[in-house]
């Protein structure tokens, strides 16, 4: 499934008062090499606590090296689609980097400016939601608010749409119409079910190729990688600090791989294990979604009183699929016909796995439907969660399917997810249906993932719960291990994926990313657990 857009996701709350992946390709220039030396950042001392303002120079690169002085970016106020107090640009890169005075594409970018005096400012901070295929450009505002406002002041933070993403140029859109009305039960009940889903990941593999197979074999975690240091170019500066969730710390191990003496601070927010992209990182998904459900229907059943939902996890899980059964067999409608089917209710619940937040409304929103027959609260969490950008998506699998080769055999997927349904339902044939068109896919990828190799990196600062279920916590380790100067601060039963800005904040992880973003700090504690903070609190019914 596509690394959710954690901080938007949070943003989406807030209004509402209460967010599978490497590998180089025929776009892949020669140089920077892999492993590309640097001298390491001074590390400080351990990061939990202050959240002072540090001087530009103190990790060794001065304001000549990292303070825009000479960018060639032309701002202008952002539309009202974007937060209030962002400015927006736009970049012309190469399509093609082994060809890069040849066609050119447009990157979309936004920026909440640095406010500190220029000899205190830290750089270029460029932020990442994930995906792949989420925009990026209202991030830099939610990063500036979310992170101590000393610290917000002292950088240029930059959000972007990757290549082929939202306002970037061209849009990547295979079909427009693929998430029209209600679509086919993602659980197929016999062979000619199957076949009918089959039909259609190759008809969208089809159509991306129809439509803009100028652009897809370019689509590429490395070329997208190689576009971040153009923005750096741009801004004419040594050196840029990176922030990134989800699918964008897989993206941050690419770049810096490839440039390591261009980071100056990176912090990586539930970490993608680069080592199973991407077919293995779906199934690893798939167990620790259901996971992530289980603990959501004990919670549901902790509050009966409240739902009437069951007083045990097995009763709400129960419960939760006769709903879904009474959907397949009447959809909700909508003013355009029917709107929610069996899919659209998983796309929906499936928030549910990634963010505790959205658990009192999903509950109260199943609770109606099952008890009451109202169909409201369905819609309306459906619309603010369940519905699917088409432009995500095609980007989604336009980047997997290129970075790396999947099974080319269907016998093999069917065989993976029949396995994998036997213990974790709740995800398994959604998940293989969301990544199918990588069966069929038009371009040719690598057979091996891209070798993401860290040693030239200065200190990096990880974050991550041990239950997250979209970037597992045996992956994210796996990660920690191929980059030897991170440390990672560990949110023991923290299940949300993405730890830091969460809503209410966890200070302990606020701590130490406002520590590290100001003077470069990082826990100093020895092995694969360098520091660990305890996990928000369980949400509350009406919370």
């Amino acid at each position: 499934m596509p690394l959710f857009p954690v901080p938007m996701a949070r943003a989406a709350l807030a209004v509402l008062a209460l967010v599978g992946l490497s590998a180089c390709t025929s776009g892949q220039s020669s140089s920077p090499a892999q492993g590309e030396s640097t001298s390491a950042a001074s590390a400080g001392s351990t990061g939990n606590g202050s959240t002072g303002t540090g001087s530009a120079g103190s990790d060794g690169a001065g304001t000549a090296a990292i303070v825009p002085k000479a960018s060639t970016l032309s701002w202008h106020p952002c539309s009202s689609q974007q937060p209030s107090g962002l400015e927006c640009s736009s970049l012309q890169v190469p399509l093609n980097y082994a060809d890069p005075s040849g066609r050119k594409i447009t990157l979309a970018l936004s920026m909440a400016p640095a406010t500190a005096p220029v000899s205190q400012q830290q750089g270029v901070l460029l932020v990442n939601p994930g995906g792949p295929g989420a925009s990026g450009l209202a991030l830099a505002g939610e990063v500036a608010s979310g992170i101590s406002p000393q610290v917000a002041a002292d950088y240029d933070i930059v959000g972007f749409d990757t290549r082929g993403v939202g306002s970037s140029v061209p849009a990547l859109s295979c079909d427009p119409t693929f998430f029209s009305g209600v679509r086919p039960d993602y659980i197929p009940a016999n062979a000619a079910a199957e076949q009918v889903l089959i039909g259609r990941a190759k008809t969208y593999a089809a159509g991306c190729e129809q439509r803009y197979g100028w652009l897809l074999p370019y689509l590429t975690s490395v070329n997208m990688a190689r576009d971040l240091d153009q923005i750096r170019k741009a801004f004419g500066v040594q050196k840029i600090n990176y922030y990134a969730f989800s699918y964008g710390t897989y993206l941050g191990q690419v770049y810096g791989t490839l440039f390591p003496s261009r980071v100056r601070r990176m912090v990586l927010d539930s970490t993608v294990d680069p080592t199973g992209a991407w077919y293995a990182d779906n199934i690893s998904q798939d167990y620790a979604f259901q996971g992530r459900m289980e603990a959501f229907f004990a919670w549901i059943a902790k509050y009966d009183g409240t739902y009437n939902l069951g007083s045990t996890t097995a009763q709400v899980q129960s419960a939760f699929y006769a709903a879904r059964a009474r959907l397949k067999k009447t959809p909700v409608s909508g003013s355009n016909g029917p709107l929610i089917g069996e899919d659209e209710f998983d796309d929906t619940f499936l928030v549910a796995g990634y963010l505790d937040a959205v658990w009192p409304a999903f509950a109260a929103a199943l609770s109606q439907y099952l008890n009451g027959g109202s169909t409201s609260g369905l819609i309306s969490q459906y619309q603010s969660y369940g519905v699917q950008g088409e432009n995500e998506f095609a980007i989604y699998n336009a980047v997997e399917c290129d970075d790396v080769a999947w099974p080319r055999n269907w016998s093999k997927w069917q065989a993976d997810t029949e396995r994998v349904y036997k213990t974790a339902p709740f995800q398994a044939w959604d998940n293989a249906w969301f990544n199918a068109a990588c069966a069929f896919w038009p371009v040719k990828a690598p057979a091996t993932p891209f070798k993401v190799n860290g040693a030239g990196l200065p200190p990096v600062l990880m974050l991550q719960g041990t239950l997250d279920a979209a970037t597992p916590y045996a992956g994210a380790q796996n990660a920690h291990r191929l980059l030897p100067s991170a440390r990672m601060v560990v949110v023991e039963g923290g299940g949300n994926h993405g730890q830091s800005l969460e809503s209410p904040a966890n200070t302990c992880v606020q701590n130490y990313l406002n520590s590290y973003l100001a003077t470069g700090a990082v826990p100093e504690g020895p092995g694969l657990v360098n520091a660990t903070c305890a996990p928000s609190p369980d949400p509350t019914p009406g919370g």
